[in-house]
């Protein structure tokens, strides 16, 4: 937002430090100046300044003013803008807060006899040189009137034509069917949750958001309703994104205006419209929701002694450090009232011990370590020592820490990218995901519909990270994210490690001999099995359902996925993306993911190394050429070998498979073996009888040597 020091300095003549200054000891108050630019002589500078959204008292000229009144000690006056004695009303204006949780206050001031023309510089409020200097566009000096309401203090107003209101004002939710013309020149269809200022039989403007085109101010207006309220965060902001709109006004009604501020910014919007001529009827209209006020502009008083203070900020660069004056000085600055707590502990006076109570524009404070950084910030943070905290004990690794380790380690050797996704998921995406249906966390004010609840899998964005690496030409991908998942309710979340992989493209090149091939099924299952082969386990086994059985999970293709098991439990799916999923996420080569609950792999211990000394001695390999049926899978065949517990048998592999219709149903396999002992050189004899024992050995399990 752009503020004008020469509008600081109307507030604070005594600012005792130049334009530049002034910007660099208010960022260093966390109110960032990016930008100083100077406008020439007498008109000072434009500030553009990033205001984060916790500090909306500080989106407006006197809100900054107030900063810099606290920074150097000075006096910042109250805003007071007299008004003309009213002429007395027949009656007051009607006034209704039928939304009671959306509505706190709502001030309302009849003005009559008014001329809307063009605005001038007027004493305390010089509008026309203020909107140049800003660049802000004047349009009549009543919507310029509530334009430098909320550029002067933050409050937004809104101003009625009030001879085109029927009855009285009626703050409530829209009714079912129910149209408005907004200022912008669009009819909207009102949703029954939209928040709604209404006369007695027609709906004038969104509440917090954008008034009505039927009631704008126009050259042949003369009497005019001031509004000025309080509207709840939640219910503006819902109201906005709903019709898409996003003003001034709904900014910062959307980040917790000042409930007290109404009064005022009504007096000053008045006054700068009464100086044209014209007249008030009757007094200011305030009606006032107890409950809100309650909880805004009357919250308990916050305990806050000077010990505690000392205690988290710790050494400063000045000797005398943090003093209960400088505290004192520093909250009163910024608004609180601080009254000595009569009840304090004989380790802390009562001139270290208060209760603060807390101004009505500040609602992000409510703690007391709210008010400890408050000291701090306007102290100045680089007003402290450099000292480390004090730590007594060691760093102590999670339990899994080590596994987690010896997988990454597994999944980087596999040429697999390490990413960090996203901790939350579309509520569609998460029904798709969820190993266990219905145990989905729901976010209470979620930024986006695609950010909805807490992620129960790690899949969609393993996903959504896929698709983004594709959709840029990125041909190769192969991406894997370890992270925590969440499920269980809002009473009760509960989180658990995960493991999510996901590969496209070409598979990894296995020597110059292998041209390359498409990624597929198999590549993937081979990095599982290395995976679960890090962990010491009795039994691994893979399998899949029917499709018509609804137990594959429903993002995989039913026909090219395999769950895992170990020990008997199930510990992760994997396979390729069902071609619906894929479609959805507009993804046209084959993907191929799965996901680990690894959190069951952590409860078994990890493979312990094992070294063998390296013979010297000469290996010597043979090779069996096999006929096998095709039910025969290299599962048995390996077991049956392995289950000979010949030392010297130190390797054995299938190197060629051959299938030809002259086979029929059966195939040939190449076996190979190798033959190794530590310490000699193996005879012939020897190697006879392994030779034997290998053919005996695989004739069980089904294979004949070829002739």
């Amino acid at each position: 937002m752009k503020i004008l020091t020469k509008w600081l300095r109307a507030y604070l003549p005594g600012l005792p430090v130049d334009d530049t200054q002034l910007a660099e000891d208010l960022t260093l108050r966390g109110i960032a100046v990016e930008g100083v630019y100077d406008l020439g002589e007498g008109n000072g500078s434009l500030y553009e300044m990033d205001i984060t959204t916790n500090r909306v008292d500080a989106m407006n000229h006197y809100g900054v003013a107030r900063e810099a009144a606290a920074i150097y000690g000075l006096t910042l006056p109250d805003l007071h803008f007299p008004l003309p004695e009213a002429k007395a009303a027949a009656a007051p204006f009607s006034v209704q807060i039928e939304a009671e949780d959306a509505c706190g206050r709502f001030t309302a001031r009849v003005l009559r006899d008014l001329t809307i023309g063009e605005s001038r510089d007027l004493p305390g409020a010089p509008v026309v040189t203020y909107f140049h200097l800003l660049e802000q566009k004047k349009i009549s000096n009543a919507v310029d009137a509530t334009n430098f309401a909320w550029l002067a203090m933050g409050q937004p107003t809104h101003a009625f034509d009030l001879d085109k209101i029927e009855g009285g004002i009626v703050v409530r939710r829209a009714r079912k069917g129910e149209q408005l013309k907004t200022l912008d020149g669009i009819v909207r269809n009102l949703d029954p949750e939209d928040l709604v200022v209404a006369d007695h039989v027609k709906p004038l403007g969104l509440a917090g958001v954008m008034g009505g085109w039927d009631t704008m101010i126009t050259p042949e207006t003369k009497n005019v309703l001031i509004e000025a309220a309080w509207f709840d965060p939640i219910a503006v902001r819902r109201t906005a994104r709903r019709h898409g709109l996003h003003t001034d006004a709904s900014h910062r009604f959307e980040r917790g205006a000042d409930f007290n501020a109404a009064p005022v910014a009504s007096a000053l919007v008045s006054s700068i419209l009464l100086a044209n001529g014209g007249s008030i009827e009757g007094d200011l209209v305030d009606v006032r929701v107890p409950a809100i006020e309650e909880r805004t502009a009357h919250r308990q008083a916050v305990a806050l002694s000077l010990s505690e203070v000392q205690r988290i900020l710790g050494t400063t660069i000045d000797p005398e450090g943090i003093t209960a004056t400088m505290v004192e000085t520093v909250l009163t600055a910024l608004g609180c009232e601080l009254a000595h707590r009569r009840e304090a502990s004989s380790a802390e006076s009562a001139s270290g011990a208060w209760l603060v109570t807390l101004p009505s524009w500040r609602l992000d404070l409510e703690r007391e370590i709210d008010l400890i950084e408050e000291v701090a910030r306007v102290y100045g943070y680089n007003g402290f020592a450099n000292t480390l905290p004090a730590f007594g004990e060691g760093v102590r690794a999670l339990a899994w820490a080590e596994s987690e380790s010896a997988v990454r380690r597994t999944l980087l050797a596999a040429g697999f990218h390490e990413t960090i996704g996203s901790t939350f998921s579309s509520a569609a995406d998460a029904a798709l995901t969820a190993p266990q249906p219905g145990l989905v966390v729901p976010l209470g004010n979620p930024l986006s519909e695609e950010a909805g609840v807490m992620r129960p899998s790690l899949v969609p964005g393993m996903l959504t990270m896929i698709a983004g690496n594709l959709n840029r030409d990125v041909s190769d991908v192969r991406l894997f994210e370890l992270g925590t998942v969440f499920g269980g309710s809002t009473e009760k979340v509960e989180e658990r490690p995960a493991l999510a992989f996901g590969a496209a493209g070409v598979a990894p090149e296995q020597g110059a001999m292998h041209s390359a091939r498409p990624i597929e099924f198999y590549d993937l299952k081979g990095v599982v099995e290395q995976l679960i082969a890090r962990f010491e386990s009795r039994s691994v086994y893979f399998d899949r359902f029917p499709a018509e059985s609804g137990l594959t999970p429903a993002w995989l293709h039913p026909y090219r996925s395999a769950r895992v098991a170990v020990e008997g439990e199930t510990v992760g799916w994997f396979g390729q993306l069902h071609p619906r999923e894929a479609a959805a996420r507009k993804i046209k080569d084959a993907v191929f993911a799965g996901e680990i609950y690894i959190d069951r792999l952590y409860q078994l211990p990890l493979q312990k190394p094992a070294a063998r000394e390296i013979s010297r001695f000469q290996p010597v390999r043979r090779d069996f050429s096999l006929i096998l049926d095709e039910s025969i899978s290299w599962e048995r065949i390996d077991q049956a070998i392995g289950g000979l517990n010949i030392p010297e048998l130190v390797d054995w592999r299938a190197r060629e498979v051959f299938r030809d219709k002259k086979l029929g149903h059966d195939y040939s396999l190449l076996l190979g073996v190798t033959f190794q002992a530590p310490d000699r050189t193996l005879r012939e004899e020897e190697l006879q009888d392994f030779q034997t024992r290998v053919v005996e050995a695989v004739g069980k399990a089904g294979a004949r040597l070829r002739g």
